[in-house]
């Protein structure tokens, strides 16, 4: 691959993870409009790695509350961090037992172009009506274990390609009154264990292909990831303290529309998917 390819592949990537605009979407773009072929599994594995270790540094204070309240369940103590802790878990559980599901039964059955763009231009709908009406009052400290659950169901609704994991479990946390940079706080936390499952899951697959020749590629993209991973973080934490989803809202419809236009149009085919 050459620099260009890593770098933008990287971008797209990093800041798509965090933003609720949906990574597929423009994965779709990128090697049809480019003629590019796909970056391959451990390109992927990389890009995992890069966005993961972004989360644990910009969040390091809550990820030493994770390691502590680990240590609180041993003892047997209970207090805000052992509640994180469970809490993550608990949203964390439904997406790996279904993620499993998706990777061995559902396949490439759901990676159409068409379905991206409806599917980004219906949830893009739905996260402007729970940030228009939702309320600004709870908290990450207020989160009890039903809605940790709710956290997680939104997390596998974006198994489906063009949703954005971010965006679903913002927009399910703006229905249950979440201030904006909690809801975000509490999405980019569960994006920890996910991103490490898939990571995992992804790592397994390349040690068995035994297919080593990206190495080199392999850590520049892991070290953009992890830049662009940051600075989408940042940017969003930023941007929600004073503002509202709208422009995310307006920025998937119009990617949607291109997507759908491209596609009739016959600039795109209908499964152009990386």
């Amino acid at each position: 691959m050459t620099l260009e390819q890593i770098l933008l592949l990287s971008f797209i990537q990093g800041v798509t993870e965090f933003l609720p605009i949906s990574s597929s979407g423009h994965l779709v773009l990128v090697p049809a409009l480019c003629g590019w072929k796909d970056q391959g599994l451990m390109m992927d594995v990389a890009a995992h790695i890069g966005t993961l270790g972004s989360v644990l540094l910009y969040f390091r204070k809550d990820v030493a509350a994770l390691f502590k309240g680990t240590f609180s369940i041993i003892r047997g103590q209970v207090n805000d961090n052992t509640r994180l802790l469970i809490n993550l878990i608990i949203a964390t559980i439904p997406v790996v037992l279904l993620g499993l599901f998706f990777e061995k039964v559902v396949g490439e059955s759901l990676r159409s172009v068409i379905l991206i763009a409806w599917v980004g231009i219906i949830f893009g709908v739905v996260l402007y009506i729970a940030d228009r009406y939702g309320h600004l009052v709870e908290t990450v400290a207020d989160t009890t274990a039903k809605r940790a659950a709710y956290f997680g169901f939104a997390q596998c609704v974006a198994l489906v390609n063009g949703v954005s994991r971010s965006g679903a479990c913002i927009t399910i946390g703006r229905f249950m009154n979440y201030k904006r940079t909690d809801a975000a706080r509490f999405a980019f936390l569960m994006s920890i264990p996910t991103i490490t499952a898939a990571g995992l899951l992804k790592g397994y697959q390349l040690i068995k292909a035994g297919d080593l020749s990206q190495i080199g590629d392999a850590m520049l993209m892991a070290g953009f990831s992890f830049v662009f991973g940051i600075c989408a973080i940042a940017f969003m934490m930023k941007w929600l303290q004073k503002s509202t989803l709208t422009p995310f809202v307006i920025y998937r419809i119009l990617l949607g529309f291109f997507l759908l236009i491209s596609v009739y149009g016959g600039f795109l085919s209908l499964t152009s998917c990386p």
